[in-house]
């Protein structure tokens, strides 16, 4: 029996740490009583699990997962699922402090929380993700529920992947539970709108911006760090706004063509072969040079702490949409800031995702499902009104948008949990 051990972690700064200093910079802004901030900087409840898997080679591997609550103040938590080799516990206690924001932000009815597992994915079969999925679920059946903690895709993960969870939650249950999870596939309750809706909310951010920069989409360069669910669909729904894809990469390659990517083609090849490498019609670079290329948008899809004071002071951005959580690190945050770029965080900026997470939700709840175009519009009335509810606050308090945005929502968060009082 092997177990799992979690290899040197891709992040420079403890996450956690930066989620609660966050916290006490909003604190103190917007005058946030220091009792509430105590319990907001704390977790509600963090459960770690060892997941012993069979292998295909008939070996035995003990893999480490995590399921962390942050907050309930403001109804049950929700949060991703995510399948990492550099999953850690502060990690993904972070992950689950933003989405609380996340989420209050948004005005939906809902906590923050956030799962993962210290694994490979890419290097594991479908029986062995499977298997070790199911006995994530098993070990975790008291900590999830549709009314208590529902959890999604997140890195790592997918549709496949929450239908297993759905699968063996209900069997245990003794009856289908449509609502423990969501990012479900169609044929199981999933919701139109689901897959792209991260990236869709994604857009409506940046729509708005250029609106109020004054700059048109028609055009303007974009440059779009990783290709996954975000990344991908992102990158296509600028092309159709009439952007100028210019820069886009995976975890395997990275591409840039000043005069344009076809991204449709990208996109094809992609699903195709599994990665970026190989497509012509695009110069290699790395993912740390795309970070850098002369564009108007620059979307970071991929993970955490890429823009850092190493390399904020070269990003030539007009606009920096956060459609991965925490991409840019606090201290490059100043950088950017100082240097005219606006930053469209990632509480609002990648939204759309536990947004259209939460229409599956109630679609679930009511076992009556609603169209497409009915789930965008609905998404683009949420995403849009939050922006401006942030650009207002960051114009009347001279603050960035992304202390607007955490000020939002930390008071909210707040407000519920002084109304609510503290038990017993």
């Amino acid at each position: 029996m092997t177990t799992v051990d979690a290899p040197v972690s891709h992040l420079r700064e403890n996450p956690f740490e930066i989620a609660r200093e966050q916290l006490r910079r909003v604190a103190k802004v917007f005058a946030i009583d220091p009792n509430l901030v105590n319990v907001l900087q704390e977790c509600k409840k963090a459960v770690s699990v060892s997941i012993p898997v069979a292998m295909d080679d008939g070996t035995t591997q003990v893999f480490q997962g995590h399921r962390v609550t942050h907050n309930v103040a403001r109804g049950p938590s929700k949060g991703g699922i995510r399948y990492h080799q550099d999953v850690t516990l502060d990690e993904v206690k972070s992950l689950a402090m933003w989405m609380t924001w996340k989420c209050a932000l948004s005005g939906i009815p809902f906590g923050g929380a956030k799962g993962g597992v210290v694994c490979n994915p890419k290097t594991m079969s479908e029986g062995e993700l499977q298997r070790m999925t199911r006995r994530f679920t098993s070990e975790i059946i008291n900590e999830i529920g549709p009314e208590k903690d529902i959890p999604a895709p997140d890195v790592g993960t997918d549709g496949r992947v929450m239908a297993w969870i759905f699968d063996t939650y209900s069997m245990n249950k003794g009856h289908s539970v449509l609502g423990v999870v969501t990012g479900k596939p169609l044929t199981i309750g999933g919701s139109l709108g689901r897959e792209e809706a991260t990236a869709r909310g994604a857009l409506y951010c940046v729509r708005e911006a250029v609106r109020k920069k004054q700059i048109s989409l028609q055009g303007a360069s974009a440059a779009v760090q990783g290709f996954g669910n975000v990344g991908s669909f992102l990158a296509r729904f600028l092309a159709e706004d009439g952007a100028n894809v210019i820069a886009i990469s995976d975890s395997t390659a990275g591409l840039h063509n000043p005069k344009g990517i076809d991204v449709q083609a990208a996109f094809a090849h992609k699903r195709e072969t599994g990665t970026l490498a190989g497509f012509r019609g695009a110069e290699a670079i790395t993912n740390e040079e795309l970070l850098l290329v002369d564009c108007d948008v620059l979307a970071p899809c991929a993970l955490e702490q890429v823009i850092t004071t190493d390399n904020a002071a070269q990003v030539k951005a007009k606009i920096v949409v956060e459609g991965a959580n925490g991409p840019v690190t606090p201290s490059a945050d100043e950088i950017l800031e100082d240097k005219g770029i606006l930053v469209l965080p990632d509480i609002l900026a990648n939204a759309g995702g536990v947004v259209v997470s939460y229409f599956e939700w109630v679609q679930g709840l009511q076992e009556y499902f609603w169209k497409e175009a009915e789930v965008n519009a609905k998404l683009n009335d949420i995403i849009t009104r939050a922006f401006n509810e942030t650009w207002s606050t960051m114009e009347s308090r001279g603050v960035s948008m992304r202390l607007a945005a955490y000020g939002l929502a930390v008071r909210r968060v707040a407000e519920a949990t002084t109304t609510r009082g503290i038990y017993p």
